[in-house]
């Protein structure tokens, strides 16, 4: 073999194995996940609404300020930057909260104004709903707001109408559909993907379901990730990740961090077990999660690559 033949083989060599090395390192490569928070209090959560009346609310003791700083300090210790979906109504009582989400780096983001299903409301009072929270969001964080998640995923089938209204409105993305079956909500024939809801500029980026045998098993965090062992979690983002190259979509609340909260009477034991089973944990799993796993902001991962 001639000198210029063998020169072309190992150039041709050299090539081929930097492209299968540069193959193996994105195969390596981890996508960003999404973290995000609700902030609503303790009280004004879904399996709480039997006992607590909402014209009580103002006189039961807040924690989410105290939780919410908290949570500020766990991810500034871990160099996380997060999405808040904040209600209306906590905003409007602790702007100073506010202001500190939004200097921390976070993305400040609209779930409605008082934790009212969307499901439960007509179109021209979800369309008052949406618009209140963002404007006062706006008005405290300085910033704009781009992103909502309806309380309780509690967009479906039945109101597909709220994704116009959302884009009509002025929001870039909602993050509203679960596509699971569950007693609360969920929507089985939702894209797992985000996608843009026909006749409208809105992305719908539907919370992480990971699949087994044809069907869809929850992968978002929330209550599973506190009533599951931690493996669990870990185990079916990392399946989202690697086999489909997706970033999974992380949330929970202020309130799980707080086991010191107080326990309400009269509540089902479904309702008991589903708010307050291993809150003691959540705060060193939650620090786990954060080490195991790349994060960041949603309008960063899903609105900068759109």
């Amino acid at each position: 073999m001639s000198l210029a033949a063998r020169a072309s083989d190992a150039g041709t060599a050299t090539a081929r194995g930097t492209t299968e090395a540069r193959h193996a390192t994105r195969s390596r490569v981890r996508p960003t996940n999404a973290m995000s928070v609700d902030v609503e209090d303790y009280f004004q959560v879904q399996a709480l609404s039997p006992v607590v009346e909402r014209s009580d609310w103002d006189k039961l003791p807040s924690r989410v300020e105290a939780n919410v700083d908290r949570l500020l300090a766990i991810f500034g210790d871990a160099g996380v930057r997060a999405t808040f979906f904040t209600l209306g109504w906590i905003a409007e009582r602790n702007k100073s909260l506010v202001r500190r989400i939004v200097e921390g780096g976070h993305e400040l983001a609209s779930h409605g104004w008082d934790h009212t299903r969307a499901d439960h409301q007509d179109e021209a009072t979800f369309r008052a709903d949406i618009r209140r929270a963002k404007q006062l969001l706006e008005d405290i964080g300085g910033v704009p707001v781009k992103g909502y998640r309806a309380a309780t995923f509690s967009i479906g089938p039945k109101n597909r109408w709220a994704f116009r209204v959302l884009a009509e409105e002025g929001y870039r993305y909602s993050s509203s559909l679960y596509p699971i079956r569950h007693d609360l909500y969920g929507d089985t024939a939702a894209p797992r993907s985000p996608f843009t809801p026909e006749g409208t500029s809105l992305l719908e980026i539907p919370m992480t379901t990971v699949q087994w045998l044809g069907r869809n098993f929850p992968c978002s965090g929330g209550g599973y990730f506190r009533l599951l062992p931690y493996w669990v979690s870990r185990f079916n983002m990392r399946r989202v990740n690697r086999a489909e190259r997706r970033a999974c979509v992380f949330y929970f609340h202020p309130w799980e961090i707080d086991p010191g909260q107080p326990r309400q009477a009269g509540l089902s034991a479904k309702a008991r077990f589903r708010h307050y089973t291993n809150l003691g944990h959540m705060e060193g799993r939650l620090r786990r999660l954060l080490a195991d796993f790349s994060w960041d902001r949603m309008d960063r991962i899903f609105l900068d690559q759109a």
